[in-house]
Order: structure tokens, then C-alpha cells, then sequence
């Protein structure tokens, strides 16, 4: 049988390695990755009317979009930098809606904003990261 801490310990020390080598375009990366992931994790736990967990993962994923917001440079960024602001703020509203509710359609929603917002990321070259 696999040891769950094990695991949990060695992803913990993977992502902090990771993080230590990673570049700033790639560490957002990340935060959106963990982001999507949390949605995930937290539809699941309304589907299996998982309550606790359910808050805990919409919590995390809130704190991640705070993060995300907080690395936003409205000087550098301009339009592009206000507008991801607003949807962040959005998006965090939503949540705490989903979370209420355990509305299993608003982290659907959540997620497609995140994937479009990430998806865009992804796409910038390498030479402007």
C-alpha cells in the first residue's frame, strides 16, 4: 500500500523545488495549475456532499486568485493588468457563491474563466516571459 503522507511530502518538496528554479512567468504557471486543481478537488467534494472539504479547497483557491491578483503591475499592465484585476475580483465572488450554495455550475464557470485566462498565458513566447 502506497503511504498517502509519503506522497503528500514528496509533491510538497517537488513544488517547493520547483518554485525555488522557476521562473516568475512559470511560478504563475503553477498558481493557475493549483488553482484549476482546487476547482476540481472542490466539485468533487460537492458531489459527494463532502462539505468541510469542500470549504477548504474553495478557500485555498480564493487565496491563489488573491495571489494572483497581488502579482498584477497596473503600471506594466495597463488595460490587460485592470481587466484581470476586475475578473479576479469576480471570480472570487463567485466562489464565495459556489461555496453557499455548493453550486457545482459557478466552479464550472470559475474554471472556464481560469482556463482562458491561463490558456492565454501559456500562449505568450518565450522571449516575452
Amino acid at each position: 500500500m502506497v503511504n498517502k503522507k509519503a506522497l503528500e511530502g514528496y509533491g510538497k518538496s517537488a513544488i517547493e523545488s520547483e518554485v525555488n528554479y522557476a521562473s516568475p512567468h512559470r511560478i504563475i504557471q503553477m498558481l493557475m495549475e493549483g488553482a484549476l486543481a482546487r476547482l476540481s478537488t472542490a466539485k468533487g467534494c460537492i458531489e459527494r456532499n463532502d462539505i468541510a472539504e469542500k470549504g477548504h479547497q474553495i478557500s485555498w483557491c480564493i487565496r491563489i486568485i488573491e495571489g494572483l491578483k497581488s502579482s498584477l503591475d497596473a503600471e506594466k499592465g495597463g488595460d490587460i493588468a485592470a481587466n484581470l484585476d476586475s475578473l479576479y475580483d469576480y471570480m472570487t465572488r463567485r466562489l464565495l457563491d459556489a461555496n453557499l450554495n455548493n453550486d457545482v455550475a459557478i466552479l464550472d464557470e470559475v474554471t472556464g474563466l481560469l482556463q482562458e485566462i491561463k490558456e492565454g498565458w501559456d500562449g505568450i513566447p518565450a522571449e516575452y516571459q
